[in-house]
Parts: C-alpha cells; structure tokens; sequence
C-alpha cells in the first residue's frame, strides 16, 4: 500500500549509501543539579501557601556534523511571605543523532521536538528532587501540571 502512495517502503539507497531522515536520542543526562531548603526547619511551620515560580530554557549546540546536544534548564522556587521555601535548578541534557535531515528542520526539531521528549524525565526528576528534599509531597505532584 505504501509503495501504491509513491512511499518507498525501504530505506533510499543512493549509491549504495541510506539517505532517508534519521533523528533520535542517543542519550539523556543530568548536567547539573541543585537544591535549596534555606528556610527549614522553620519553612513546615509556614501558615502561608507557597507562590511556585517555574523557568524554562532550550538550548542546543552541534558536537559534531550528526551530534547536537540539546538543554533544558528548570528552575522551580517556591516563596511565601517574601522567603524562599525552596529552590531546584536542573540542566537536563540529551544526545540527539541526525542524519540526512533538512537543515532549515534540524533547529526546529532541536527546539521543538528534542526537548518535548526530553521534558518528561526532566519533570519527574524535578518532582522527586523537591518532595525529597522539601518533605511536601503537593508542590512536586503540582510541578509542570497544567
């Protein structure tokens, strides 16, 4: 059927070499991680519900002619009555392999696409990063919900 559609439906060959479009992640990575609890004890006894303040960030650059390295930085803080209650700033990194892609389509699968498959890991990293170390269980379960 695919072949009836003008599909080929095996890789294209020329010259023997495979010129169909290949992406895909060949590795994911915690570059850097911090955490902040500068308030506790005192913070569990807070009456106040705390002001959750989310950053995000995409960058990416190019390894090699097929490597690119694509960054999401986090950076969560929660406040309440002008202290901090916590803070985590996580630089989330994945390996993404391309080939024979477009070039016009290479940033915007590395700003787009890249970082939508990669922000999962990032969240729950995130998530168990503040519950673990805030002790509160509902602002990490809250964290990159809409």
């Amino acid at each position: 059927m695919a072949e009836d559609q003008g599909i080929p439906s095996e890789p294209q060959q020329h010259n023997g070499n495979d010129t169909a479009p290949q992406v895909g992640v060949i590795s994911q990575y915690v570059k850097d991680l911090s955490f902040e609890n500068p308030n506790a004890p005192a913070v569990y006894q807070w009456q106040s519900q705390p002001k959750i303040e989310v950053d995000f960030n995409i960058g990416s650059s190019k390894l090699s002619d097929e490597i690119f390295e694509v960054v999401l930085r986090i950076e969560v803080r929660a406040t309440a009555d002008g202290q901090t209650a916590f803070a985590v700033d996580l630089m989330y990194a994945g390996l993404i392999g391309i080939r024979n892609v477009v070039e016009g389509d290479i940033q915007a699968f590395l700003l787009a696409e890249a970082p939508r498959i990669l922000f999962p890991f990032a969240r729950h990293i995130v998530a168990q990063t503040v519950q673990e170390g805030a002790g509160e269980e509902a602002p990490a379960g809250e964290i990159g919900q809409a």
